[in-house]
């Protein structure tokens, strides 16, 4: 048999790092695992577990520690929002591995078996919300469930039970948000006490901004928002049109929320302490 064939008849495993069981369970014979391992085509990361040539290293590092990628690792593999701030590598341990020592993130319950190489979402966010600061963690599960179309009471019952302080902070998500700096910012504002809308329809503009306090628009672009000069004119026309119907628009960028809060906050607070972004009804003539 040729060893190869691994290559061209892949199984639908994480990052290409595999168990033996699973191997096994989709038609491999241990003659062919073993032509695999002297070919070159596997190797072994470490007992029981396999991974070929094109696997993620960072997936094969937690493998090799005794442990499953997790937490926010895994969900940055599984393309979630996560806010900067968290380079290290995240490794669950397995139920069944030698240490629990430092390295290995922990959750709210007892250890689970280790059965993929890479944590599924639901169990990933569980694990960050011990990992990832509050906003940053209500800043993930909105991505969850925006970028899956699930709400909340669906993302919940995948996770399964939850404790109080993840089920608290689950009562803060919000699935319509747009982007992890628009969730940040909706989180910093209702905690400071503002009334603040989600994705509120602008009937002058025939679409939606991503927050509002009273007649203050605040659009907030995310790490990726790249201005094209047709964005760039769409975006100047729609605060012209906003401005026209007694709207004011307040952009903020990925750096003013990530690393320049207190001042966009300031310019906030200049706005609405003042009172002009109260709605007020306009007298006839």
């Amino acid at each position: 048999m040729d060893p190869n064939r691994l290559l061209v008849r892949p199984i639908p495993m994480d990052h290409h790092v595999y168990r033996r069981a699973d191997l096994l369970a989709h038609g491999y014979r241990d003659r062919q695992i073993r032509d695999a391992l002297d070919a070159g085509v596997l190797h072994r990361v470490r007992s029981g577990w396999y991974a070929d040539r094109s696997a993620d290293p960072e997936v094969v590092a937690a493998v090799r520690r005794g442990g499953a990628l997790g937490c926010v690792s895994a969900l940055s593999k599984h393309q979630v929002w996560v806010a900067p701030g968290y380079p290290d590598l995240h490794v669950r341990a397995g139920k069944y591995s030698r240490s629990m020592a430092d390295g290995f993130c922990s959750g709210f319950g007892g250890p689970l078996p280790v059965t993929k190489a890479v944590d599924d979402v639901p169990l990933a966010l569980m694990y960050a919300a011990r990992c990832m600061t509050r906003e940053h963690w209500i800043a993930a599960a909105d991505s969850v469930m925006n970028s899956r179309r699930i709400s909340a009471d669906e993302l919940r019952f995948r996770m399964g039970h939850i404790p109080s302080p993840v089920a608290d902070w689950m009562r803060a998500c919000d699935a319509r948000s747009q982007s992890g700096t628009e969730s940040i910012v909706r989180t910093r504002l209702r905690n400071r006490g503002f009334h603040v809308v989600v994705q509120p329809r602008i009937e002058s503009i025939g679409g939606y901004a991503d927050l509002r306090i009273g007649r203050l628009l605040i659009e907030c672009d995310s790490r990726l928002h790249h201005t094209s000069p047709e964005n760039y004119r769409k975006d100047r026309r729609r605060d012209r049109k906003r401005l026209a119907g007694r709207w004011m628009t307040m952009r903020l960028t990925y750096d003013d929320v990530l690393f320049g809060w207190d001042e966009a906050l300031a310019d906030i607070c200049t706005v609405t302490d003042a009172g002009r972004h109260r709605i007020r009804k306009v007298r006839p003539k």
